[in-house]
């Protein structure tokens, strides 16, 4: 069942793919089911019974997936819904998010895989969001990395926007990012520069240094953006005075929502925080039955 023309253009507007999304509705009710029915609701439920199911947030956060959740609605033949907030809104505890209303089983079928995506990416959103306030009187950006559940990586980072963060790249073959194991294997970090510039020469390339005594080589070489993998605050400040405007700095590692107003304070760009996607507390969010 495709989903509805209204639903693909909103997905489309949030910079998601409408395919992908229909999938992994799909996907993940049919995991749920496991090839066969949905014994305790067909046992007790009358076929052509209709409720109203009321999605509410149970803890106070900002809210990320509205949209997915609709498309597992619709993967299970519930049409008529309401969407009450927008996505990367902050909700207070007890808001209604969504209202659906439809056959009782097809809403039982749907209302955990809708809110285990609703729970995951608002979890994500809100801890961006703390990210995003704890060093907003500064210019730096807040930035997610490839830390992501497999699969879900358009959905994990799409979550980080909605809490006001911004991505890194999406996958492998957007951007360059020279590491550790790179540089080795191509026998330096000058080398391994080179390298990738010569071959893909409209691609950006970021490269990760350990040291300050690499970054002036870097820098020179023409790296678009410098990763400044575990350094101190004095390293980012004296990184950023050597850099001098030259290309982007991206601090990494070591970084937590107590040190976050410090290491913006160095003046870098960016900070990369893997823990937005793989350390996200769920939001709570739950579903209340009642008869239509």
């Amino acid at each position: 069942m495709a989903l509805s023309e209204k639903l693909q253009s909103d997905l489309k507007n949030l910079g998601l793919d409408a395919d992908y999304v229909q999938w992994i509705s799909e996907a993940t009710i049919k995991e749920d089911l496991d090839g066969g029915s949905d014994v305790t609701s067909v046992a007790t439920i009358p076929t052509d019974q209709n409720s109203i199911a009321e999605y509410r947030a149970r803890k106070a956060g900002t809210i990320a997936g509205l949209h997915i959740a609709a498309a597992v609605l619709e993967t299970t033949g519930i049409t008529d819904y309401s969407i009450k907030v927008e996505e990367g809104s902050r909700v207070e505890a007890g808001q209604l998010i969504i209202e659906a209303r439809g056959n009782t089983r097809a809403l039982l079928l749907s209302e955990r895989t809708a809110l285990n995506f609703l729970g995951g990416l608002s979890g994500i959103a809100t801890l961006t969001h703390r990210w995003v306030e704890e060093v907003k009187a500064f210019p730096v950006k807040i930035r997610d990395t490839r830390k992501t559940t497999p699969l879900h990586r358009e959905l994990e980072k799409f979550a980080v926007r909605c809490g006001g963060g911004v991505n890194h790249r999406m996958s492998l073959s957007d951007a360059a990012l020279i590491k550790d194991n790179h540089i080795v294997a191509a026998g330096g970090v000058t080398q391994a520069f080179t390298a990738v510039r010569s071959q893909f020469p409209k691609v950006e390339v970021e490269v990760e240094v350990d040291h300050l005594e690499q970054l002036r080589d870097v820098v020179a070489a023409g790296a678009d953006l410098v990763l400044l993998d575990n350094m101190s605050i004095e390293q980012c400040r004296a990184a950023v005075e050597i850099v001098a405007g030259a290309t982007r700095l991206e601090a990494s590692g070591g970084l937590t929502l107590e040190n976050a107003k410090a290491y913006a304070s160095t003046g870098v760009d960016y900070l990369a925080v893997g823990a937005l996607t793989h350390s996200a507390v769920v939001l709570d969010i739950g579903l209340d039955l009642r008869m239509a």
